[in-house]
């Protein structure tokens, strides 16, 4: 088998997909406000890359285009690709980039299980294969891996070091035998060291800890984190022992990573009074800028502060993301990034 390379995210891109949420989804109660984050971000991407929008037919597209045209996007950067959906969150439905080690692009397609056989999976399953064979990859290989494994638990700084958690990736409902997650992790996207989050878990989370809403390298040396300074909330203990951790994590050098505390929004509930899983580490890297999620609270401007200091030479884009957590989720969780040489064969 070919050796590979789990890129960064802050490596160069081809294009950022995601799948634009419908009156039939999750999100139908939040639509117009969810539709409004995605046009926003859609926007904030074409200025800088292309942008991949799965719809779910043509009446869905027109829609989505009408949406699209009050917002000024970069049209010639738009591209569209029909094919069912249930869940929007294609960090962890869609097919994982890689660099093979001759210099060219490839995609691997984990099994996705609804997060532990917490949500019906069927369809979402089949989501990566279904984007592959409509073409819009054009011929670069693809596998498809018996393994479930989601993007959103992946965090990588390109020098084969896996930044994860235990609980999202080495747990039974995952797959039935936890203990073989580092050698296949080994053999499929060429990790070499783990950095393995035993705490860390935001309330209201459904994937059991996923790493992007939690920790994330900014460069080879760097990696931002949620932090709490309240030992009033129950997310205290845990955030406070992934802190320090993370202090004791190196580098691939020996040295100690430089950590940057992002804070946390004050408390948001759903309707129901169960608290929503905001974070600021669920920002999402494209070229030229970092997007990072707003939640309408004093907090926000603390956290840009903390991304510009992390990513100097980006653009920092603020982008609303509150009604994006009533389904769980955020900016980086609904998209995926491909690193070049993957580019789109598909016309605008």
């Amino acid at each position: 088998m070919d050796p590979v390379t789990l890129p960064p995210e802050w490596a160069p891109q081809g294009f950022v997909l995601l799948a634009w949420p419908h009156p039939e989804g999750d999100f139908a109660p939040w639509l117009e406000a969810v539709e409004r984050s995605y046009a926003l971000t859609v926007v904030a991407i074409s200025r800088h890359q292309d942008v991949l929008i799965a719809c779910r037919d043509a009446q869905h597209r027109r829609d989505i285009e009408e949406r699209l045209n009050a917002y000024h996007p970069v049209a010639a950067r738009l591209r569209f690709v029909q094919l069912p959906y249930r869940d929007v969150w294609v960090r962890d439905t869609a097919p994982i980039g890689v660099w093979h080690h001759q210099g060219r692009g490839g995609l691997l397609d984990f099994r996705f299980n609804g997060w532990g056989g917490k949500y019906p999976s069927r369809t979402d399953d089949e989501f990566g294969r279904a984007l592959y064979h409509s073409g819009v990859f054009g011929d670069i290989p693809y596998r498809r891996i018996d393994w479930v494994l989601e993007g959103g638990s992946l965090e990588t700084d390109g020098l084969g070091t896996l930044l994860a958690t235990r609980h999202s990736i080495q747990n039974p409902n995952r797959n039935p035998d936890p203990s073989a997650a580092e050698a296949i992790l080994r053999r499929h996207l060429g990790i070499k060291r783990f950095l393995w989050l035993d705490h860390g878990k935001l309330a209201g989370d459904d994937t059991d800890g996923h790493v992007d809403t939690l920790a994330r390298f900014a460069d080879h040396d760097t990696i931002l984190y949620q932090s709490c300074d309240d030992p009033n909330d129950p997310q205290f203990a845990s955030l406070t022992a992934m802190a320090a951790q993370l202090r004791g994590f190196r580098t691939p050098y020996g040295r100690p990573y430089e950590l940057i505390a992002l804070p946390g929004p004050r408390p948001i509930h759903n309707r129901e009074g169960q608290r929503l899983p905001a974070s600021y580490a669920n920002f999402l890297v494209i070229n030229g800028a970092v997007l990072l999620p707003q939640y309408e609270d004093p907090a926000d401007m603390a956290a840009r502060r903390c991304l510009q200091r992390a990513f100097p030479q980006r653009e920092i884009i603020p982008v609303p993301a509150r009604p994006l957590i009533q389904q769980y989720g955020s900016l980086h969780c609904m998209t995926m990034n491909y690193p070049l040489p993957i580019e789109l064969v598909l016309p605008p």
